[in-house]
Formats: structure tokens, C-alpha cells, sequence
């Protein structure tokens, strides 16, 4: 591998890294309504589980309320049993037409589970993008070793490699930051 694939692999793999942290973290509840809350509710419908964002619109109308409008209205009951099923602990309210989701306020104990969940993904991520720099070194050092890569431009490949990684690990922690911040909020 040249020292730019290596440097591209290892910033592709770092912005998935990130990309699937903030997607995990749209499934953290806060004391406000947020559609990423179902994001990962998947419903039999059809003879298979189905994504909900597949089978209904998703709304937040009000702050403590979502609101789910199916798209075939036949499929309701069948959004209502996988709401239940799910551990997202809310009560739909089906009224035929669409199903609406009251969001509780949070108790200071759940909240506290929250951040403390957001902080094992987050943790998880840095792991990952440490994980993603330990192979960038690995290749450049492979390189050096096959006589692609002289000794500084191994050194100076395992900087860039280490500045990424410093980049991508603030970006977690501004993140993480950010949404232990909106979870403690009341």
C-alpha cells in the first residue's frame, strides 16, 4: 500500500467509526421527543422485520410527543405489537389512523443511564479509531519493511496517522459531550 491508501483507508474507516457513533447516539432517549428514538425498531410486517422508517412516517409534532403514520394503514396493529415488544418502554396510543408515542419526562436515575451509556459508546468509538491507527502503523511499518517507504516517510505516514487519529477522537468527544449535556438538561 502506498502511504496516501494508507492514509485514505485510515480516514474512511475512522468517519464510518464516527458516522455509526452519532447514529447510536440518536437512539439515546433525552426528556424531548426525537424520531431517531424508533430509528432502530424494526416491526413484522409482511413476514419479515421491517425498518420502521420503511413502513410509516416518523414525527415529533411536540416535544414530548412522536408521532408514527404508516403508510399502509393495515399495517397499525402490526406497528403497535413491535412498539410494545421493543425496550423503549412507551405506550402507543392507536387511533386508527396513526399511533402516537407520549415521551415521559426522564427521572435523574434514567438520565444518569443515559450518559453513562453514551460513555461506553463513546469509549467503544475511541477504541475503534485506535484500533483503525494500530493497522495504518502496521501498513506503514509492513511498507518500510518491503522497501516501499523510507525510515522518515514511515515516521512522518505514523504522525499524519496519529493526527487523524487525535481529530476523530475529539470529534467523539464533542459528540459524547454534546448529548450527555442534552440528556441532562431538563
Amino acid at each position: 500500500m502506498s502511504p496516501d491508501e494508507i492514509l485514505l483507508d485510515s480516514e474512511d474507516r475512522m468517519e464510518k467509526a464516527i458516522s455509526k457513533f452519532k447514529n447510536d447516539l440518536t437512539g439515546i432517549r433525552t426528556g424531548r421527543a426525537n424520531p431517531g428514538l424508533v430509528d432502530s425498531l424494526r416491526v413484522d410486517v409482511y413476514g419479515s422485520p421491517t425498518p420502521i422508517k420503511q413502513i410509516a412516517s416518523v414525527s415529533a409534532p411536540e416535544p414530548q410527543q412522536l408521532v408514527i403514520r404508516p403508510f399502509d394503514p393495515s399495517t397499525i396493529k402490526d406497528i403497535e405489537k413491535g412498539i410494545i415488544a421493543s425496550d423503549l418502554g412507551l405506550a402507543p396510543n392507536n387511533d386508527g389512523k396513526v399511533i402516537r408515542l407520549n415521551i415521559p419526562a426522564l427521572s435523574t436515575e434514567v438520565r444518569k443511564s443515559m450518559v453513562s451509556r453514551t460513555k461506553e459508546l463513546a469509549e467503544e468509538t475511541r477504541i475503534a479509531i485506535r484500533n483503525i491507527r494500530r493497522d495504518g502503523n502496521k501498513h506503514a511499518d509492513q511498507a518500510e519493511k518491503d522497501k516501499e517507504l523510507a525510515e522518515d516517510d514511515c515516521k512522518k505516514l505514523k504522525d499524519e496517522i496519529q493526527d487523524l487519529t487525535k481529530k476523530y477522537e475529539g470529534q467523539v468527544n464533542t459528540a459524547a459531550e454534546a448529548k450527555e449535556k442534552e440528556v441532562m438538561d431538563e
